[in-house]
């Protein structure tokens, strides 16, 4: 008979579970007396066990943590990243995190801590979360960046963190939440401050500079007082400061910083014994953030402090892209100049031509404008000319052609019941001559739908004088189309009235020179009258009324220019007393204004 029976446990299992009560018992010691900061954590995040050096560094009682959310005790939740790489870690689907966090204490300071989170051992459920206070190193590593960060000198911000916090700015995300989405900087020299170091000493020097850095923190602590932000104050290197202002709200409060920079520094500095007088000269820029580079605004100021030098020093100057865009060679501009018609960096404004009948507005002036990426706006004087040299000018008044026409059609259909505006646009000798313009001419009124009667074409005086052959038969055609010709300028060139009989000319635009040199009656504002243009002026009108031509006056600024223009026949007024140059969005709203007038007497 055999059977079976329970015998006595082997002795060998006995000493296999006394090991393992032994190597618990072993490893709760050591976690509980551990010195680094500990809990065990359920794989549903709550905390199994903590040990005392977490309790310390929480400011409690460690089984008071027992069944809290571990990632609520550590703030885990703060940053979406952190929070999901945790409940990966929870799931077994991800091997550790390890992250920082700022804890507050019951007692109110704050604390650095680096949280690490681990698999338990052994396939055991759950994590282990340890907690290593770092404000310690935070704070080492706070004084090294800080004196990385700083010139010694005066304690100002130095030249790396200045393009640190630059570069930040010039971010679309910084920008964009900023409010104005602009940015300002004036970058200043201090006159002759070797001089002060040559004659009196390093050590002098260096008391100066600080004595400088003070007095430019208290100007910008005053510019940012009610303001949301403080302007920079930086020390970039030798006699060099910046001050960066974020959000810029225009060029009058980079223009009141850089006035108060300059009267502060004009008071006398008392060092040591010695008194000391200095002036400065400041460089001003101020932008659109949006397309501006670090290294493209520091250029810009660079070029403007060196204008504030050259013009006299102890003074601020204005970045001025007009100014900036002569310095430039021709070659710089012309090699840029076809590119820059395929990137679209070229826009037409649009000036009113006014009746001086009635004031109403019968047509613009297309005008074009280089928004260079460099070198800012440029007006026609800037390249032309060069344009008209290497030949880009065909492509670039095929566009300027296009776009104007297109733009008063638009005008026209928004204004179905108003009588429609013509567009006036300027046409180069070139082009006629290296292009064919009539064919240009037509393919663009058909495309646009736009009316040949509502298109005129402006050539130079100088340009139509003496045409025969090709020039003379395209402006044939082109009036022949029922385009409008136009001699810009009349009177700076041969003034040939008899000639204009054999020329297809509609209008004649007098040169602005003879608007201006007017005897204005009771008008203070004129200065040395010439009595002969009035005389000139009128003469022409009556001539060139005789032709069956009409006149416009360039030029005109004020309202006895304008009266005096209106009695001697004048047809057409031009000039900042109806409108400067403006966006088709604001032509527009003229428009509207004339259209409500005239329905609402």
């Amino acid at each position: 008979m055999s059977g079976t029976s329970e015998g006595p446990t082997p002795a060998a299992d006995l000493d296999r579970s006394a090991v393992t009560d032994s190597h618990y018992t072993t490893y709760h010691r050591v976690f509980a007396t551990a010195p680094l900061a500990m809990a065990v954590v359920a794989p549903e995040g709550y905390v199994v066990s903590a040990n005392a050096a977490l309790g310390e560094l929480l400011g409690t009682d460690p089984d008071t943590l027992v069944g809290r959310v571990a990632a609520d005790l550590v703030d885990l939740a703060a940053d979406a990243r952190s929070w999901h790489s945790y409940r990966e870690v929870l799931r077994g689907r991800q091997a550790r995190l390890r992250c920082t966090r700022r804890l507050k204490r019951p007692e109110g300071h704050s604390v650095w801590v680096q949280v690490a989170v681990a698999p338990l051992a052994d396939g055991e459920p759950g994590v282990l979360m340890s907690v290593t206070d770092i404000s310690s190193r935070r704070e080492l590593q706070a004084q090294l960046r800080h004196l990385q960060m700083h010139d010694p000198v005066t304690r100002l911000p130095n030249r790396t963190l200045f393009f640190e916090r630059l570069t930040a700015a010039l971010e679309a995300e910084s920008y964009e939440q900023s409010g104005t989405g602009r940015i300002g900087l004036c970058y200043l020299d201090l006159d002759g401050f070797k001089a002060v170091n040559d004659t009196l000493g390093h050590r002098v020097g260096d008391r100066l500079l600080a004595a400088v850095a003070e007095r430019l923190t208290r100007v910008a602590d005053e510019a940012g007082y009610a303001r949301a932000a403080t302007p920079l104050v930086a020390r970039l290197g030798g006699d060099e400061f910046a001050l960066l202002v974020e959000a810029s709200t225009g060029t009058e409060q980079l223009a009141d910083l850089a006035e108060s920079a300059l009267k502060t520094l004009e008071e006398p500095f008392d060092l040591a014994g010695q008194r000391l007088s200095l002036t400065a000269s400041i460089g001003v820029v101020e932008r659109h953030a949006a397309g501006t580079t670090a290294t493209g605004l520091m250029q810009a100021a660079d070029t403007t402090l060196y204008w504030a030098k050259a013009d006299g020093k102890a003074r601020w100057t204005l970045f001025d892209p007009e100014r900036n865009a002569h310095r430039m060679t021709r070659q710089a501009l012309s090699s840029t100049l076809r590119p820059a018609i395929e990137r679209g960096e070229f826009v037409l404004d649009y000036q009113p031509l006014v009746a001086m009948e009635d004031g109403r507005l019968n047509g613009v002036e297309a005008l074009i404008r280089w928004h260079h990426p460099q070198f800012g706006t440029l007006t026609p004087n800037r390249f032309i000319g060069l344009a008209e040299e290497d030949g880009s000018i065909v492509q670039l008044g095929r566009w300027a052609l296009a776009t104007a026409c297109r733009q008063a059609r638009r005008w026209q259909l928004d204004r179905p019941g108003e009588p429609p505006i013509f567009v006036s646009v300027n046409v180069a000798v070139r082009q006629v001559w290296d292009s064919d313009l009539v064919a240009d001419v037509a393919e663009v009124l058909a495309e646009t739908g736009l009316a040949p009667h509502l298109l005129q074409l402006e050539l130079t005086e100088s340009a139509v004088m003496g045409s025969a052959g090709r020039p003379l038969q395209a402006l044939q055609a082109l009036s022949d189309m029922g385009v409008r010709i136009a001699i810009d300028d009349f009177g700076t060139g041969y003034s040939n009235l008899a000639y204009l009989s054999r020329l297809p000319v509609s209008t004649l635009k007098l040169d602005g020179s003879f608007v201006r040199g007017f005897q204005y009656e009771g008008d203070k504002k004129a200065v040395a009258p010439n009595p002969a243009d009035e005389v000139i002026v009128e003469a022409m009108i009556q001539l060139a009324h005789r032709l069956g031509l009409t006149v416009t006056a360039e030029c005109v600024e004020t309202s006895a220019q304008a009266t005096r223009l209106r009695r001697i026949g004048c047809d057409t007024g031009q000039g900042w007393l109806y409108s400067r140059p403006v966006s088709p969005d604001r032509i527009s709203e003229l428009l509207g204004e004339q259209a409500y007038a005239v329905g609402n007497p």
